[in-house]
């Protein structure tokens, strides 16, 4: 399988004017606040998909950045693939321009093209992430 780190996109708003939602949902998300203040882009904090449903409601981000998981026992009888299913099912009625930027470990990597085939994604990192792999896919123009 593969799935390129970065995908072809819009040109974005200027900078200073985006905003980008973390979902950090456990220990293994990177800390990446420096980064996004040194990019000028508003980092807003949830700790679950739930809040950042909550949060996509008011206000649509340019980003979303979060960690995959892959449902391996769930119990919705093999229809979500991940942790971020109901998430991204939602972006096109809230947040039809975001990008979403997720983070896998290498064991989980597998799964991921099966969300990207739903769900276009904006860009895949493995853990442990590059600052320097993830500034690329933030800035304007991003392209493979």
């Amino acid at each position: 399988m593969e799935l390129s780190s970065t995908q072809i996109c819009a040109p974005t708003l200027e900078r200073g004017n985006e905003s980008l939602l973390s979902i950090i949902e456990s220990p293994t998300h990177p800390r990446l606040s420096s980064l996004y203040q040194q990019l000028k882009i508003n980092e807003h904090k949830v700790n679950s998909v739930r809040n950042a449903l909550k949060l996509l409601k008011r206000k649509a981000p340019d980003f979303i950045v979060a960690e995959f998981f892959y449902g391996y026992g769930n119990n919705y009888a093999g229809v979500h693939i991940s942790n971020l299913d109901v998430l991204l099912a939602s972006l096109p009625k809230y947040a039809p321009h975001a990008k979403v930027i997720i983070f896998v470990s290498r064991p989980e990597y597998q799964y991921v093209e099966q969300l990207n085939s739903i769900y276009p994604l904006h860009g895949v990192l493995q853990h442990p992430v590059r600052q320097n792999e993830l500034e690329v896919l933030l800035n304007p123009g991003s392209s493979d």
